[in-house]
């Protein structure tokens, strides 16, 4: 990360929200314990990860059983926390730079990979000052973030500007839906406590539909969105056609 994109302090940008940075930097601590807080995300990595490993594969024309498919190709995982994202990207070969707008969070991270033998460039950065920075990718992880943002316009038409010709942005969020709010909310943080409470505010929630809007002009092609539902029998997360709940969905720069 250049010294113009990295910061020594919480990055307040204006796609930043301070309260849901500080949601998540009281309790960064738990990143790595797959039984604390972040228990949702450990659960959902496996699902996430083959989806981003396997379109990224067929973008750039790689094998995606080969040990280090994704070698020769920058990544940004954006809003990445605890690097729960960018340390199987930098195994499975990507040259990745992880970057969050709180500074606990990536200390978090920069120490976990560093136990791991792993080389990540990690900083505490927003979109928006990593653009301005020319900063440019391959492939752009957007997970569990849009939802967080204060200006999805800004932040994404900022990621957008970072992906180079041929280049993919993953993107993953929870639908404002009826459903999103019973199951998503409701149910799994306060009946479950499977997230804390007031992890996620239901008017933050995007819509697949808000995503293609915020990207109008970009450039950039979208793919229609695919559902992630939770499978109570094999405690398990997986694909699914239903995606008024969870969803990922891809953009990709044409050359």
């Amino acid at each position: 990360m250049t010294d113009q994109s990295r910061a020594q302090g919480d990055d307040h940008g204006p796609s930043v929200d301070s309260a849901e940075i500080g949601k998540f930097a009281a309790i960064s601590d738990e990143w790595w314990d797959p039984t604390g807080k972040f228990k949702p995300l450990h659960k959902l990595n496996p699902v996430r990860l083959a989806y981003i490993r396997d379109q990224a594969c067929h973008r750039f024309d790689r094998d995606a059983r080969a040990n280090r498919p994704l070698d020769g190709l920058r990544l940004l995982d954006i809003g990445c926390g605890g690097g729960l994202l960018s340390e199987p990207m930098a195994r499975l070969g990507a040259d990745v730079m992880g970057a969050d707008a709180a500074l606990k969070n990536i200390r978090v991270a920069q120490h976990h990979a560093d136990e791991q033998g792993l080389v990540i460039d990690y900083g505490c950065a927003t979109a928006e000052t990593l653009a301005a920075a020319g900063e440019k990718f391959d492939i752009i992880l957007n997970m569990e973030v849009i939802e967080h943002v204060a200006d999805i316009r800004v932040f994404l038409s900022s990621c957008a500007a970072m992906l180079k010709p041929h280049g993919l942005m993953v993107i993953s969020s929870i639908n404002r839906t009826p459903k999103a709010f019973v199951l998503a909310i409701v149910g799994a943080e306060y009946v479950l406590g499977w997230l804390p409470k007031g992890s996620h505010d239901y008017a933050k929630l995007v819509r697949p539909d808000e995503i293609v809007a915020a990207l109008d002009g970009s450039g950039l092609d979208l793919s229609a969105p695919v559902g992630v539902g939770y499978n109570l029998w094999r405690d398990a997360w997986q694909l699914t056609s239903d995606t008024s709940v969870n969803y990922m969905l891809y953009a990709t720069r044409p050359l």
